[in-house]
């Protein structure tokens, strides 16, 4: 027993665990619902444009909000909240982890398998889209609100949401560590904001509350007709930001977020479009911007000020996914290597790719300028997010069926009505396709050819390697030791294919006449799951007294440290000293030839990418002064 007033373990354990679950919930409050808790900015006005056909009387705008809060209900609530968020690949979350998740619990011969991997890929490649046109939407959308303060400042908007967007980016380098402690609480008191400025107005007009009921939102879909997909267009607006709660998983943990929506974030964009719907049936005209017209006129900078602010965490998370999503490619071999600088020293998923960083500014700019107004960047924004709404239903799919082993009614079930939201909703968005609609799909369309393109460039430039290549065992026969002049260091040759000798070893050999007495053919995997544990990480063959070939292992979202893993050798009885280790690199110059690899434009844009991919040095982190270059021609 213990004794009155003192503490037993268990007691401190749950106290430090409540202590981090409430933590983290408050962090994901600024980083997972930043996108979706900006929606209330423009969703209203696009559900009530002229397009749509909907009146502006008591029977339609409650049959509007009835629509908003069951879409949040059964999209955001029951399949991401309660179901999704179940599906996670080692704690990670994210399309590309949800394909790989999916493709691995089909079995790696299933003819499914790569399938599923490039509808994982054609989903991240949309989140790409989505990245350029969040930042764009929320931000532009914010700083709209100058011109409900007075007219006079319309003219700024632009220019201002351009200002602000930039200067977004250019702070990016810096890391969010010092920023992301004031994101939680920035977006609790965007929560309350949205919350209050609702109650007053349901308050007012309490008819509003009719729209809890499921019936008035069915009501109004079904008296629309085939006009139901203008309305499923707009309705999705409300949605946007969702797949940020898988995505973001593997930084806060499934409970925080599920914590964070049922109690904070849900009650919120309900009262708020609940707010929205009661002020516009007191006053239709408030339709030119429902969101600020909740306000009265002195609160009114306050509302633009805390809705920029909000607007800029959203634009935040999606950069950083972006980065994330990025590294994640690099290291599943779907796109070439790239300079990936750590902004933290404490937290290893907090990165920055400035290649990345500012091909997303341009295309934020463009964005703005093109389309110079939320309601017509709405246009665009949906298509890309449905889409992966419906790519992510399909992949569960999978993971109900073979992984989890659930029967097979109840997937059916579950994945026939989750679908048949789906593509409603895909169908709404894609009518706005020559409206805006075509922007994240083109640009989804450009990434997901680049991304193939390199993987099936790296496929061919390796069964080249081995065409041509000299194979290791039968060099490592014929290889007449007493006739070559040792070095006592350790050498190590990175290869993409350990069977084959490296090309710098026979330069080596051939120009410096000298073999090392410990050499290391190496070879670094990166698995379809995000961890690798310790134990599992380095693999070692002994080939003879001179060569071992060494198999290092990562997971897609570990920083592939390549000495230090090597230094774990030592305990499986393979010493690899730090100072006394050259690493050889065979740097490859793509020669494009006609034959049966690709088409020619595919082979010179392979070719560039190949040229402008960053070094293996950077990537790896390898020591630049242990480090030895040589390079080589390949035709493919």
């Amino acid at each position: 027993m213990n004794a009155p007033n003192e503490f037993s373990c268990s007691d401190i354990n749950r106290s430090h665990k409540s202590t981090n679950t409430a933590s983290l919930t408050l962090a994901a409050l600024g980083v997972v619902y930043g996108d979706i808790g900006t929606s209330p900015l423009y969703t209203f006005q696009e559900i009530f444009r002229p397009a749509t056909g909907v009146m502006l009387d008591t029977p339609h705008i409650v049959g509007a909000v009835s629509t908003v809060f069951w879409a949040l209900m059964i999209v955001v609530t029951c399949k991401y909240v309660f179901l999704i968020l179940r599906a996670d690949n080692r704690g990670e979350g994210g399309v590309l982890a949800l394909s790989a998740l999916a493709a691995l619990s089909v079995g790696k011969n299933s003819w499914l398998h790569p399938w599923l991997l490039l509808l994982g890929l054609f989903g991240a490649t949309l989140f790409y889209g989505d990245s350029i046109i969040t930042p764009a939407i929320s931000v532009l959308g914010a700083m709209e609100g100058l011109s409900v303060v007075t007219p006079k400042l319309s003219s700024f908007v632009v220019p201002i949401t351009l200002g602000v967007l930039i200067a977004l980016f250019l702070v990016q380098r810096k890391g969010t560590k010092a920023v992301g402690k004031v994101f939680g609480p920035l977006m609790m008191l965007w929560f309350l904001v949205l919350a209050i400025s609702g109650i007053v107005h349901v308050i007012r007009e309490p008819q509003i509350l009719a729209a809890i009921n499921p019936l008035r939102a069915i009501h109004f879909l079904a008296e629309r007709g085939w006009s139901t997909f203008f309305i499923f267009g707009a309705v999705v607006l409300a949605l946007t930001g969702a797949e940020a709660l898988y995505a973001d998983m593997g930084h806060f943990g499934r409970k925080p977020i599920q914590f964070a929506w049922v109690g904070m974030v849900l009650p919120a964009l309900a009262l708020n479009y609940m707010g929205q719907g009661a002020l516009l049936i007191t006053d239709p005209g408030a339709i030119n911007n429902p969101f600020y017209n909740l306000f009265s006129a002195q609160f009114l900078w306050f509302a633009v000020f805390i809705a920029a602010a909000a607007a800029i965490i959203a634009s935040q998370a999606v950069i950083s996914g972006a980065y994330s999503m990025t590294r994640q490619a690099i290291q599943l071999g779907f796109l070439p290597r790239m300079s990936v600088q750590h902004t933290s020293a404490d937290e290893a998923g907090q990165i920055y790719i400035p290649s990345v960083n500012w091909i997303l500014l341009l295309g934020v700019i463009a964005a703005v300028l093109i389309f110079k107004t939320s309601p017509n960047l709405a246009a665009a924004y949906g298509i890309a997010v449905t889409l992966t709404m419906f790519i992510t239903t399909l992949l569960t799919f999978f993971i109900m069926l073979y992984r989890w082993r659930l029967p097979k009614v109840v997937v059916f079930t579950i994945t026939g009505l989750l679908l048949l939201v789906d593509v409603a909703l895909v169908c709404g968005c894609m009518i706005k396709f020559f409206d805006g609609g075509w922007f994240p799909l083109v640009l989804g369309g450009f990434l997901f050819l680049l991304m193939t393109t390199w993987r099936r460039g790296r496929e061919i430039v390796i069964n080249t390697i081995h065409k041509e290549g000299v194979e290791l065992k039968a060099f490592l026969v014929s290889l007449q030791t007493d006739r070559i002049q040792m070095s006592t260091r350790v050498a190590v040759y990175p290869v993409a294919d350990p069977s084959i000798v490296p090309q710098a070893l026979l330069h080596n050999l051939k120009h410096n006449q000298v073999l090392h007495e410990r050499n290391i053919i190496l070879t670094v995997r990166f698995a379809n799951t995000p961890w690798v544990n310790e134990s599992d990480r380095v693999h070692i063959e002994t080939l003879n007294n001179n060569f071992w070939r060494v198999t290092l292992e990562f997971g897609f979202m570990e920083v592939p440290d390549v000495p230090k893993a090597l230094s774990s050798c030592d305990s499986l009885g393979l010493r690899i000293p730090l100072f006394e280790t050259s690493y050889f690199l065979s740097r490859e110059t793509i020669v494009t030839t006609s034959g049966s690899g690709m088409v020619k434009w595919r082979e010179h844009l392979f070719a560039g990418m190949s040229r402008n991919a960053s070094g293996v040095v950077e990537f790896f982190r390898l020591p630049d002064n242990a480090v030895v270059e040589l390079g080589t021609r390949l035709q493919i």
